[in-house]
């Protein structure tokens, strides 16, 4: 159980201090929801319960959606900004727009 504890610890401050990587951002809440899985699982076979091991299975996947989606619009996000980063991004997204409007309209 402290390893979970220490898990989640270990996702959480992850998540606050990395505040401009997305990727370190994703890894972080799969870190939280995993320790999370390993505190219902540990329970479940504690009590001997196979509900809490049927959504142990849930959250799992859950995670795994939360990842494909949370990268898939990371993907996106770098083609419209060239750029992972989330420190100064809406300038240059609007900047890309425009200088992509005006090199269309060359053609």
């Amino acid at each position: 159980m402290t390893w979970a504890l220490i898990l989640f610890l270990i996702g959480l401050i992850g998540f606050i201090l990395n505040r401009k990587n997305v990727i370190l951002m994703l890894v972080s809440i799969e870190i939280m929801l995993l320790s999370i899985t390993l505190i219902i699982l540990i329970n479940s076979i504690a009590f001997n319960d196979n509900l809490g091991q049927l959504f142990a299975l849930f959250i799992i996947a859950l995670a795994g959606a939360e990842s494909a989606i949370g990268l898939s619009i990371l993907v996106v996000f770098y083609k419209l900004t060239g750029a992972i980063s989330l420190t100064n991004n809406v300038n240059s997204a609007t900047s890309n727009t425009i200088q992509n409007n005006d090199n269309s309209s060359n053609y």
